[in-house]
């Protein structure tokens, strides 16, 4: 195998240059501030996690983990989501915090893919989780915190599309009882949107007719109220008519947060997260083909971690939105001060000032009074916006040939 490039770095991890950057933390900046907003307390785990502990429970297969042996033996994981690490402090430092919890965060969490997937290995992430409440008042809480951080992102056209994962499961198996790799099979291909295979496999199957069009409608229930309906008709099982009257439940209250505009009902959702255990949604923005938002109820994750709970939460991907986000991060701009070598204590002195006062400031020492001469025509040529060595500014203030002379 030939040694990588100095330049090169691996698969499915990327750099990200300044201007990208700075979308990305205002992006962060203002997710975050609606999540306090909404009573949300922000908290940091670490980039590693032991295998035995929250490598297991976490919601991603064993192969897609990227591991590590420490000094001792021990393996150790780079998080590969955020719920797991977070369930462990809530069963350890925040055992005796009563609840429920409202917690939010930030993080870039890791996945091990095949190379030629094409996707990412270290992402980007921020989210809630609401741990310690059961009721549909929470599932509707953290679907319109979602509508809401999303808004904050800079998404102007999005679909936040909810489904549960207790319908689809009594669903199979009451239609097909006992048959757990075919009813695998038919979630796997609902998970990746493949309704084409999803008919294919119900071809295959040794089914009544009447079962075959039961199955096959499912593909069908998506959008408002109505659908809701329709799925209490579809299915005698329990656990599938109590799932959509809980989802029915949700739908009211999203009605009174006023933000089902943004909503549809889609029974073909299915969390791709081993521990949902009940709503799951995912955010589409309208010009994108894969999600931005994901989350649900995981209510058996706590007791791993010794404190059994129920709980609910989203993420938000990051570093996808910035695919989305056109508009610019809000600046305050930038200035630039050039100065002489005898004015420079004056120079550097004002840029504190300045800086104390929030203001970016660049200096600059030149050489001649020529050379400051040349600064302020190319400012003045270029109205507003003035660049210098691949950076924009909006001022430019001089020291020297006439002590701290500004342009706007």
């Amino acid at each position: 195998m030939s040694k990588p490039k100095g330049f090169e770095k691996p698969v499915g991890v990327k750099d990200y240059l300044p201007h990208a950057v700075t979308k990305l933390r205002a992006i962060e900046r203002n997710v975050l501030a609606c999540m306090s907003r909404w009573g949300y307390e922000q908290i940091v785990t670490p980039t590693m996690e032991y295998y035995d502990t929250v490598g297991v429970a976490s919601a991603t297969s064993d192969q897609k983990l990227f591991k590590l042996l420490n000094q001792r033996g021990t393996t150790i994981v780079l998080r590969s989501d955020m719920t797991a690490p977070i369930a462990r402090v809530v069963g350890s430092l925040l055992k005796d915090r009563p609840f429920p919890l409202r917690l939010s965060y930030h993080a870039n969490v890791f996945r091990a893919f095949e190379e030629e997937a094409g996707r990412d290995a270290e992402f980007f992430q921020t989210g809630v989780e609401l741990v310690g409440d059961p009721s549909p008042e929470a599932d509707a809480e953290m679907i319109a915190l979602a509508v809401a951080s999303l808004q904050a992102a800079g998404v102007e056209s999005f679909k936040m599309a909810v489904g549960h994962v207790g319908f689809l499961n009594g669903l199979f198996e009451e239609t097909l009882p006992g048959r757990t790799e075919e009813q695998e099979a038919l979630k796997e291909c609902l998970l990746q949107r493949d309704h084409v295979g999803y008919r294919s496999i119900l071809r295959s199957l040794s089914l009544e007719e009447g079962c075959r069009v039961e199955l096959e409608g499912i593909l069908r229930l998506r959008g408002g109220q109505e659908v809701c309906d329709q799925a209490l008709h579809l299915s005698g099982s329990a656990g599938a008519k109590d799932a959509i009257r809980h989802l029915c439940e949700v739908w009211d209250v999203l009605a009174d947060y006023g933000v089902q505009e943004h909503v549809l009902i889609d029974l073909t959702m299915i969390g791709d997260f081993t521990y949902y255990t009940g709503l799951t949604f995912e955010g589409y923005a309208s010009n994108l083909g894969f999600p931005v938002c994901s989350g649900g109820r995981y209510d058996n994750l706590l007791a791993q971690f010794g404190r059994p709970a129920p709980a609910t939460g989203f993420a938000l991907k990051t570093n996808r939105i910035l695919e989305v986000v056109e508009q610019e991060p809000d600046s305050d701009g930038r200035t630039f001060i050039a100065y002489l070598a005898s004015e420079r204590a004056a120079a550097l002195a004002e840029a504190e000032r300045l800086r104390s006062d929030g203001l970016v400031v660049v200096t600059h020492s030149v050489k001649s009074l020529g050379e400051l001469t040349e600064l302020r025509e190319s400012f003045d040529r270029a109205g507003r916006t003035f660049d210098f060595h691949g950076s924009a500014y909006n001022e430019l203030i001089v020291f020297g040939g006439g002590k701290g002379e500004g342009s706007d």
